[in-house]
């Protein structure tokens, strides 16, 4: 599979209200804004960062948000790219950011944030939360039990509204 279609491949090690300081336990409010030109000129491809987010952001038919804590938008805690497919989103590519991988991480709950926000997105466009994206073999039983997603087969997977909303409620305020 080309990088352009994506295989999500990332772990969701917490569910969070935001994301969390791993070693204070501390909890920091967050934003999602589109990514711009100038906030991709340090990320890259190689250097900690898994996925070309400059090829990325060129795709015409893709959209590409950063996690950020409010107050301190310059420094990307993770990137999510998806895609709208006129009755739901598809997630494309989804990465934190390097300091945010690993045992020593700085921060978990990134992953969570990021997918909860496209859920978010698609029930703002009253897709009803629905997103679909495609996983890694040996992450989909994961998926199914921190997410609530539903594999529904060749690797796709789906969050259904009642899951969709769960995670919007927890990271959002509606």
């Amino acid at each position: 599979m080309s990088e352009k279609e994506g295989n999500i491949d990332i772990e969701i090690d917490k569910l969070t209200n935001s994301i969390e300081n791993s070693f204070s336990g501390d909890s920091f409010e967050t934003v999602l804004l589109k990514i711009k030109k100038e906030d991709l000129r340090p990320i890259k491809k190689g250097n900690g960062w898994q996925f070309d987010w400059k090829y990325e952001f060129q795709q015409t038919d893709r959209v590409v948000y950063k996690l950020s804590i409010r107050g301190n938008t310059n420094v990307i805690q993770g990137l999510v790219s998806f895609s709208d497919e006129n009755d739901h989103l598809f997630l494309n590519l989804i990465e934190s950011a390097p300091f945010n991988k690993g045992k020593d991480k700085i921060y978990v709950g990134v992953a969570g944030n990021l997918i909860a926000f496209v859920c978010k997105e698609s029930w703002d466009k009253k897709y009803e939360g629905f997103i679909s994206f495609v996983s890694k073999t040996r992450l989909i039983e994961h998926y199914e039990r921190t997410l609530g997603a539903v594999h529904i087969g060749n690797h796709k997977m789906v969050i259904f509204p009642k899951e969709a909303l769960k995670l919007i409620k927890k990271y959002f305020k509606i």
